[in-house]
Protein backbone atom coordinates (compact mmCIF):
# COMPACT_ATOMS: atom_id res chain seq x y z
CA UNK A 1 0.00 0.00 0.00
CA UNK A 2 1.39 3.37 -0.80
CA UNK A 3 0.52 6.92 0.83
CA UNK A 4 0.98 10.23 -0.64
CA UNK A 5 0.21 13.16 1.71
CA UNK A 6 0.47 16.84 0.58
CA UNK A 7 0.38 20.75 1.66
CA UNK A 8 -0.43 20.46 5.24
CA UNK A 9 1.87 23.73 6.01
CA UNK A 10 1.74 26.95 5.45
CA UNK A 11 4.28 29.81 5.07
CA UNK A 12 4.06 30.36 9.17
CA UNK A 13 4.57 27.01 9.94
CA UNK A 14 4.09 23.39 10.02
CA UNK A 15 6.00 20.73 7.64
CA UNK A 16 4.81 18.23 5.24
CA UNK A 17 7.91 15.75 6.38
CA UNK A 18 7.18 16.36 9.60
CA UNK A 19 3.49 14.92 9.28
CA UNK A 20 5.81 11.81 7.30
CA UNK A 21 7.79 11.34 10.37
CA UNK A 22 5.13 11.06 12.57
CA UNK A 23 3.04 9.01 10.33
CA UNK A 24 6.05 6.32 9.97
CA UNK A 25 6.43 6.31 13.92
CA UNK A 26 3.00 6.13 14.24
CA UNK A 27 2.17 2.98 10.88
CA UNK A 28 5.34 1.39 13.00
CA UNK A 29 4.47 1.37 16.48
CA UNK A 30 0.77 0.19 15.25
CA UNK A 31 2.46 -3.01 13.74
CA UNK A 32 3.23 -2.01 10.50
CA UNK A 33 6.26 -1.87 8.02
CA UNK A 34 7.38 0.93 5.97
CA UNK A 35 8.85 -0.51 2.85
CA UNK A 36 11.77 1.28 1.18
CA UNK A 37 12.90 5.01 2.51
CA UNK A 38 9.91 7.64 2.52
CA UNK A 39 9.92 9.84 -0.52
CA UNK A 40 10.01 14.05 -0.28
CA UNK A 41 9.31 14.77 -4.06
CA UNK A 42 9.34 18.67 -5.05
CA UNK A 43 7.10 20.01 -7.36
CA UNK A 44 6.97 23.30 -9.72
CA UNK A 45 9.09 25.28 -7.52
CA UNK A 46 7.05 28.88 -9.58
CA UNK A 47 3.47 27.69 -8.51
CA UNK A 48 2.59 31.16 -7.03
CA UNK A 49 -0.21 29.50 -4.21
CA UNK A 50 2.88 27.21 -3.02
CA UNK A 51 3.07 26.99 1.01
CA UNK A 52 6.99 27.06 0.88
CA UNK A 53 8.95 24.83 -0.62
CA UNK A 54 6.10 23.14 -2.52
CA UNK A 55 6.74 19.60 -1.18
CA UNK A 56 4.53 16.52 -1.25
CA UNK A 57 5.88 12.94 0.79
CA UNK A 58 4.76 9.28 0.04
CA UNK A 59 5.39 6.42 1.91
CA UNK A 60 4.44 2.62 1.16
CA UNK A 61 3.47 0.68 3.62
CA UNK A 62 2.66 -3.38 4.36
CA UNK A 63 2.93 -5.88 6.83
CA UNK A 64 5.86 -7.79 7.69
CA UNK A 65 9.17 -8.61 9.47
CA UNK A 66 11.78 -5.30 10.39
CA UNK A 67 15.21 -5.35 8.54
CA UNK A 68 18.11 -4.43 10.20
CA UNK A 69 18.45 -0.43 8.56
CA UNK A 70 17.30 2.14 10.11
CA UNK A 71 15.63 4.62 8.40
CA UNK A 72 15.00 7.22 10.95
CA UNK A 73 14.68 7.64 14.96
CA UNK A 74 11.83 9.50 17.19
CA UNK A 75 12.62 10.26 20.45
CA UNK A 76 14.13 6.41 21.43
CA UNK A 77 12.24 4.81 18.89
CA UNK A 78 14.66 3.69 16.05
CA UNK A 79 12.31 3.81 12.54
CA UNK A 80 13.45 0.19 10.71
CA UNK A 81 12.54 -0.77 7.11
CA UNK A 82 10.54 -3.85 6.70
CA UNK A 83 11.66 -6.44 4.41
CA UNK A 84 8.57 -8.21 3.19
CA UNK A 85 5.55 -6.98 1.48
CA UNK A 86 2.43 -8.80 2.68
CA UNK A 87 -1.28 -8.49 1.42
CA UNK A 88 -2.73 -5.77 3.39
CA UNK A 89 -6.79 -6.58 3.31
CA UNK A 90 -8.58 -5.77 6.08
CA UNK A 91 -6.13 -3.31 7.19
CA UNK A 92 -7.13 -0.71 4.68
CA UNK A 93 -9.07 0.90 7.37
CA UNK A 94 -6.39 0.63 10.04
CA UNK A 95 -4.24 3.02 7.94
CA UNK A 96 -6.79 5.81 6.36
CA UNK A 97 -7.68 6.47 10.48
CA UNK A 98 -3.96 6.84 11.48
CA UNK A 99 -2.95 8.92 8.52
CA UNK A 100 -6.52 10.94 8.57
CA UNK A 101 -5.81 11.65 12.44
CA UNK A 102 -2.19 12.92 12.12
CA UNK A 103 -3.51 15.44 9.46
CA UNK A 104 -6.22 16.67 11.21
CA UNK A 105 -3.43 17.29 14.44
CA UNK A 106 -0.56 18.88 12.46
CA UNK A 107 -1.79 20.21 9.36
CA UNK A 108 -2.47 24.56 9.74
CA UNK A 109 -5.94 24.61 8.75
CA UNK A 110 -6.27 28.12 9.58
CA UNK A 111 -4.21 28.95 6.73
CA UNK A 112 -5.87 30.03 3.52
CA UNK A 113 -3.45 28.24 1.45
CA UNK A 114 -3.07 25.09 3.63
CA UNK A 115 -5.36 22.68 1.62
CA UNK A 116 -4.29 19.01 2.91
CA UNK A 117 -4.79 16.15 0.50
CA UNK A 118 -4.09 12.01 1.18
CA UNK A 119 -4.25 9.44 -1.62
CA UNK A 120 -3.96 5.84 -0.82
CA UNK A 121 -3.24 3.12 -3.95
CA UNK A 122 -2.16 -0.25 -4.11
CA UNK A 123 0.35 0.94 -6.57
CA UNK A 124 2.52 3.54 -7.78
CA UNK A 125 0.53 5.83 -10.19
CA UNK A 126 0.94 6.55 -13.77
CA UNK A 127 4.14 8.79 -14.10
CA UNK A 128 2.83 11.42 -16.04
CA UNK A 129 0.97 13.13 -12.94
CA UNK A 130 4.55 13.44 -11.38
CA UNK A 131 5.35 15.37 -15.16
CA UNK A 132 2.69 17.30 -14.99
CA UNK A 133 2.89 18.32 -11.29
CA UNK A 134 6.30 19.58 -11.38
CA UNK A 135 6.42 20.88 -14.88
CA UNK A 136 3.19 23.08 -15.65
CA UNK A 137 -0.04 24.28 -13.87
CA UNK A 138 -2.18 21.59 -12.96
CA UNK A 139 -5.93 21.95 -11.73
CA UNK A 140 -7.60 20.20 -8.95
CA UNK A 141 -10.44 19.44 -11.21
CA UNK A 142 -8.27 17.48 -13.40
CA UNK A 143 -6.40 15.11 -11.08
CA UNK A 144 -9.61 14.12 -9.17
CA UNK A 145 -11.16 13.32 -12.46
CA UNK A 146 -7.73 11.41 -12.83
CA UNK A 147 -7.84 9.97 -9.67
CA UNK A 148 -11.73 8.71 -10.23
CA UNK A 149 -10.50 7.05 -13.11
CA UNK A 150 -7.80 4.73 -10.71
CA UNK A 151 -8.06 1.98 -8.24
CA UNK A 152 -7.51 4.56 -5.13
CA UNK A 153 -8.85 6.16 -2.31
CA UNK A 154 -7.94 9.63 -1.38
CA UNK A 155 -9.36 12.72 0.39
CA UNK A 156 -8.94 16.15 0.00
CA UNK A 157 -9.60 18.68 2.97
CA UNK A 158 -11.26 22.30 1.76
CA UNK A 159 -10.41 22.77 -1.59
CA UNK A 160 -8.29 19.86 -2.26
CA UNK A 161 -5.03 21.11 -3.59
CA UNK A 162 -2.90 18.56 -1.79
CA UNK A 163 -4.28 15.77 -3.87
CA UNK A 164 -2.23 17.22 -6.57
CA UNK A 165 1.40 16.98 -4.95
CA UNK A 166 -0.17 13.57 -2.75
CA UNK A 167 -0.57 11.84 -6.64
CA UNK A 168 2.38 13.29 -8.12
CA UNK A 169 4.55 11.86 -4.91
CA UNK A 170 2.79 8.67 -6.01
CA UNK A 171 3.74 8.76 -9.30
CA UNK A 172 7.84 9.75 -9.11
CA UNK A 173 10.23 7.38 -10.44
CA UNK A 174 12.85 6.92 -8.28
CA UNK A 175 15.06 4.69 -10.04
CA UNK A 176 16.16 7.73 -12.22
CA UNK A 177 18.07 10.00 -10.56
CA UNK A 178 17.85 11.11 -6.91
CA UNK A 179 19.21 11.74 -3.78
CA UNK A 180 18.51 11.67 -0.57
CA UNK A 181 18.00 13.95 2.73
CA UNK A 182 18.41 13.25 6.60
CA UNK A 183 15.81 15.93 8.47
CA UNK A 184 16.18 16.30 11.99
CA UNK A 185 13.24 17.96 13.96
CA UNK A 186 13.29 20.13 16.56
CA UNK A 187 11.39 19.32 20.47
CA UNK A 188 7.87 20.84 19.93
CA UNK A 189 8.61 23.32 22.82
CA UNK A 190 11.40 24.77 20.61
CA UNK A 191 8.89 25.78 17.69
CA UNK A 192 9.41 29.06 16.75
CA UNK A 193 12.27 29.96 18.58
CA UNK A 194 15.81 30.49 17.28
CA UNK A 195 17.09 27.49 16.21
CA UNK A 196 20.88 26.68 17.81
CA UNK A 197 23.65 25.30 15.36
CA UNK A 198 26.99 25.10 16.02
CA UNK A 199 28.27 26.85 12.31
CA UNK A 200 32.18 25.05 12.93
CA UNK A 201 30.81 21.81 13.42
CA UNK A 202 28.51 22.27 9.80
CA UNK A 203 31.69 23.45 8.46
CA UNK A 204 33.83 20.54 9.66
CA UNK A 205 30.76 18.14 8.61
CA UNK A 206 31.14 19.99 5.06
CA UNK A 207 34.64 19.09 4.47
CA UNK A 208 34.57 15.45 5.81
CA UNK A 209 30.96 14.42 4.04
CA UNK A 210 32.04 14.51 0.32
CA UNK A 211 28.99 13.05 -0.90
CA UNK A 212 27.04 15.83 0.03
CA UNK A 213 25.88 19.32 -0.95
CA UNK A 214 25.01 22.86 -0.09
CA UNK A 215 25.31 22.55 3.06
CA UNK A 216 26.70 26.03 3.89
CA UNK A 217 27.61 29.39 1.69
CA UNK A 218 30.77 29.98 2.95
CA UNK A 219 31.27 33.38 0.48
CA UNK A 220 28.28 34.57 1.67
CA UNK A 221 28.35 33.55 5.61
CA UNK A 222 24.65 31.32 5.01
CA UNK A 223 23.93 28.26 7.05
CA UNK A 224 21.90 26.43 4.40
CA UNK A 225 21.39 23.25 6.22
CA UNK A 226 18.30 24.50 8.83
CA UNK A 227 15.10 26.70 7.05
CA UNK A 228 14.35 30.30 8.15
CA UNK A 229 10.47 29.11 8.65
CA UNK A 230 9.22 28.48 12.24
CA UNK A 231 8.47 25.01 11.50
CA UNK A 232 9.37 21.70 13.22
CA UNK A 233 12.64 21.30 10.93
CA UNK A 234 15.96 21.84 12.83
CA UNK A 235 18.31 20.77 9.87
CA UNK A 236 18.40 18.91 6.86
CA UNK A 237 21.51 17.20 5.15
CA UNK A 238 21.42 16.27 1.81
CA UNK A 239 23.65 14.14 -0.15
CA UNK A 240 24.10 11.64 -3.24
CA UNK A 241 23.55 8.56 -1.08
CA UNK A 242 22.24 7.58 2.19
CA UNK A 243 24.14 5.30 4.36
CA UNK A 244 26.68 8.39 5.32
CA UNK A 245 23.32 10.50 6.05
CA UNK A 246 23.46 9.64 9.53
CA UNK A 247 27.55 9.81 10.49
CA UNK A 248 26.86 13.07 9.15
CA UNK A 249 24.41 14.50 11.15
CA UNK A 250 26.05 13.04 14.38
CA UNK A 251 28.85 15.75 13.72
CA UNK A 252 26.06 18.63 13.89
CA UNK A 253 26.59 20.49 17.41
CA UNK A 254 22.54 21.45 17.74
CA UNK A 255 20.09 21.50 20.26
CA UNK A 256 18.17 18.23 21.24
CA UNK A 257 15.97 17.24 18.53
CA UNK A 258 13.11 14.88 18.89
CA UNK A 259 14.22 12.27 16.48
CA UNK A 260 15.44 12.36 12.62
CA UNK A 261 14.26 10.40 9.47
CA UNK A 262 15.76 10.06 5.66
CA UNK A 263 14.15 10.99 3.03
CA UNK A 264 14.84 9.89 -1.02
CA UNK A 265 13.85 12.44 -3.07
CA UNK A 266 14.28 14.47 -6.16
CA UNK A 267 15.70 17.33 -4.87
CA UNK A 268 18.60 18.82 -7.02
CA UNK A 269 17.87 16.64 -10.13
CA UNK A 270 17.06 19.42 -12.32
CA UNK A 271 13.78 17.61 -13.36
CA UNK A 272 11.46 20.51 -13.12
CA UNK A 273 13.41 21.65 -16.25
CA UNK A 274 12.80 21.34 -20.00
CA UNK A 275 14.47 22.34 -22.91
CA UNK A 276 11.68 24.90 -25.04
CA UNK A 277 12.35 27.62 -27.57
CA UNK A 278 11.91 30.95 -26.89
CA UNK A 279 8.50 31.56 -28.40
CA UNK A 280 7.00 28.21 -26.83
CA UNK A 281 7.98 29.62 -23.02
CA UNK A 282 4.95 30.20 -21.35
CA UNK A 283 4.64 31.60 -17.17
CA UNK A 284 5.30 29.36 -14.44
CA UNK A 285 7.31 26.67 -16.15
CA UNK A 286 10.81 25.93 -15.72
CA UNK A 287 13.21 26.09 -19.00
CA UNK A 288 16.46 25.56 -20.37
CA UNK A 289 17.07 28.01 -23.75
CA UNK A 290 19.74 28.80 -25.80
CA UNK A 291 20.33 31.87 -27.82
CA UNK A 292 22.32 35.06 -28.26
CA UNK A 293 22.37 37.84 -25.77
CA UNK A 294 21.14 40.78 -27.59
CA UNK A 295 20.99 43.30 -25.45
CA UNK A 296 24.10 43.84 -22.92
CA UNK A 297 23.54 43.28 -18.83
CA UNK A 298 22.05 46.41 -17.07
CA UNK A 299 21.04 46.94 -13.31
CA UNK A 300 17.80 47.86 -12.40
CA UNK A 301 17.01 49.44 -9.10
CA UNK A 302 17.30 46.39 -6.33
CA UNK A 303 20.29 45.59 -7.67
CA UNK A 304 18.60 42.89 -10.18
CA UNK A 305 20.76 42.16 -13.52
CA UNK A 306 19.20 41.33 -16.53
CA UNK A 307 19.81 41.00 -20.39
CA UNK A 308 17.49 40.12 -23.33
CA UNK A 309 18.33 36.56 -25.28
CA UNK A 310 17.40 36.16 -28.94
CA UNK A 311 16.81 32.74 -31.16
CA UNK A 312 17.61 32.22 -34.29
CA UNK A 313 13.91 32.96 -35.04
CA UNK A 314 14.50 36.44 -33.66
CA UNK A 315 12.14 35.46 -30.66
CA UNK A 316 13.96 37.16 -27.48
CA UNK A 317 13.17 36.51 -23.32
CA UNK A 318 14.82 39.22 -20.94
CA UNK A 319 16.55 36.87 -18.23
CA UNK A 320 17.54 38.35 -14.93
CA UNK A 321 19.75 37.51 -12.30
CA UNK A 322 17.76 38.77 -9.18
CA UNK A 323 19.51 40.87 -6.09
CA UNK A 324 19.13 37.28 -3.98
CA UNK A 325 21.93 35.45 -6.31
CA UNK A 326 24.63 37.98 -4.82
CA UNK A 327 27.85 37.37 -6.45
CA UNK A 328 26.26 35.71 -9.59
CA UNK A 329 25.00 38.81 -11.23
CA UNK A 330 28.93 40.04 -11.41
CA UNK A 331 29.21 36.91 -13.78
CA UNK A 332 26.24 37.94 -15.83
CA UNK A 333 27.37 41.32 -15.75
CA UNK A 334 30.14 40.25 -17.85
CA UNK A 335 28.10 39.13 -20.74
CA UNK A 336 28.61 41.28 -23.76
CA UNK A 337 26.48 41.15 -26.96
CA UNK A 338 26.63 38.65 -29.16
CA UNK A 339 27.85 35.75 -26.59
CA UNK A 340 25.93 32.66 -27.19
CA UNK A 341 24.29 31.38 -23.94
CA UNK A 342 21.96 28.46 -22.79
CA UNK A 343 20.02 29.89 -19.04
CA UNK A 344 18.40 27.88 -17.20
CA UNK A 345 15.53 28.84 -14.55
CA UNK A 346 12.25 29.58 -13.70
CA UNK A 347 9.78 31.43 -15.69
CA UNK A 348 7.70 34.78 -13.75
CA UNK A 349 4.83 35.90 -15.66
CA UNK A 350 5.11 39.75 -15.71
CA UNK A 351 6.94 40.47 -17.22
CA UNK A 352 7.64 37.64 -18.73
CA UNK A 353 11.49 36.74 -17.69
CA UNK A 354 13.90 33.94 -16.88
CA UNK A 355 15.02 33.96 -12.85
CA UNK A 356 18.28 32.45 -13.89
CA UNK A 357 19.11 29.27 -11.96
CA UNK A 358 21.87 28.58 -13.66
CA UNK A 359 24.17 29.60 -16.90
CA UNK A 360 26.18 27.88 -19.43
CA UNK A 361 28.28 30.17 -21.90
CA UNK A 362 28.91 28.48 -25.14
CA UNK A 363 30.70 31.39 -26.86
CA UNK A 364 32.19 34.48 -26.45
CA UNK A 365 32.81 37.40 -28.64
CA UNK A 366 36.06 39.04 -29.36
CA UNK A 367 35.48 42.48 -27.60
CA UNK A 368 37.54 45.70 -28.41
CA UNK A 369 38.79 47.94 -26.48
CA UNK A 370 40.18 51.95 -26.76
CA UNK A 371 43.58 52.24 -26.03
CA UNK A 372 44.37 55.55 -26.97
CA UNK A 373 43.46 58.15 -29.90
CA UNK A 374 44.18 57.66 -33.63
CA UNK A 375 47.92 58.99 -34.59
CA UNK A 376 48.06 61.30 -37.86
CA UNK A 377 49.65 60.09 -40.60
CA UNK A 378 50.79 63.15 -41.42
CA UNK A 379 51.69 65.05 -38.43
CA UNK A 380 52.53 62.21 -36.21
CA UNK A 381 50.53 63.27 -33.49
CA UNK A 382 47.33 62.02 -31.84
CA UNK A 383 44.04 63.18 -33.07
CA UNK A 384 41.13 64.71 -31.05
CA UNK A 385 37.66 63.51 -30.71
CA UNK A 386 35.25 65.67 -31.97
CA UNK A 387 32.80 63.78 -29.94
CA UNK A 388 31.39 60.72 -28.46
CA UNK A 389 30.82 58.67 -32.06
CA UNK A 390 31.94 61.36 -34.39
CA UNK A 391 35.23 60.32 -35.01
CA UNK A 392 38.79 62.03 -34.52
CA UNK A 393 40.86 64.77 -36.77
CA UNK A 394 44.14 66.06 -36.58
CA UNK A 395 44.43 70.07 -35.11
CA UNK A 396 47.17 70.84 -37.13
CA UNK A 397 46.39 69.85 -40.78
CA UNK A 398 42.50 68.56 -40.42
CA UNK A 399 43.22 64.48 -41.11
CA UNK A 400 40.12 62.92 -39.78
CA UNK A 401 39.64 59.49 -38.68
CA UNK A 402 36.55 57.22 -37.36
CA UNK A 403 38.20 54.65 -35.10
CA UNK A 404 40.47 54.79 -32.42
CA UNK A 405 43.59 52.36 -31.30
CA UNK A 406 42.29 49.51 -30.09
CA UNK A 407 43.40 46.02 -28.79
CA UNK A 408 41.37 42.90 -27.56
CA UNK A 409 39.72 42.83 -24.41
CA UNK A 410 40.59 40.33 -22.17
CA UNK A 411 36.97 38.75 -21.03
CA UNK A 412 36.37 37.94 -17.65
CA UNK A 413 34.42 34.67 -18.16
CA UNK A 414 35.15 31.52 -19.36
CA UNK A 415 33.17 28.73 -21.34
CA UNK A 416 31.32 26.75 -19.00
CA UNK A 417 28.94 26.81 -16.15
CA UNK A 418 27.83 29.69 -13.69
CA UNK A 419 25.36 28.45 -11.00
CA UNK A 420 23.88 31.05 -7.86
CA UNK A 421 25.44 30.63 -4.89
CA UNK A 422 23.93 28.19 -2.29
CA UNK A 423 22.27 31.02 -0.29
CA UNK A 424 19.92 31.70 -3.33
CA UNK A 425 19.87 27.62 -4.79
CA UNK A 426 16.07 26.14 -4.97
CA UNK A 427 15.25 22.65 -3.48
CA UNK A 428 15.47 21.02 -7.67
CA UNK A 429 18.21 22.57 -8.96
CA UNK A 430 20.99 20.38 -9.43
CA UNK A 431 24.11 21.61 -8.62
CA UNK A 432 27.18 21.25 -10.25
CA UNK A 433 29.21 19.68 -8.05
CA UNK A 434 26.55 16.83 -8.97
CA UNK A 435 26.90 17.48 -12.99
CA UNK A 436 30.30 16.87 -12.62
CA UNK A 437 29.89 14.06 -10.37
CA UNK A 438 27.19 12.61 -13.11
Amino acid sequence: MWIGVDDTDSRTGGCTTFVAFQLVHRLISTGFSVIGYPRLVRLNPNIPWKTRGNGAVAIQVSKGVTSDIQIGLNKDTKLMIGKTLDHMTGDVDTVREIVCSLIEEYASFDDDNTNPGIVISNKLLPPHLYQNAIQKIVTIRDVVEELDGLDVWYKGYKNQRGLIGASAALSWNDTMDKTFEIIYYRDKNRWGTKRMIDTRSVLTMDERCPSTFDNYDRENHHLSIAPNSPCPVLFGIRGDHQEPLPACGSMIEAEPSQGWMIFVTNQATDDHLQRKKIESIEPYQSVITKGTVCKKPFTIPGGHVLFTLEDEKGKTIDCAAYEPTKQFRNAIRQLEKGDIVEVYGGVRKKPLTINIEKIAVHYLIDVAEKIENPLCPLCGKHMRSKGKGKGYHCKGCGTKEVNPIVRKKDRLLSLGFYEVPVCARRHLSKPLKRMDDS
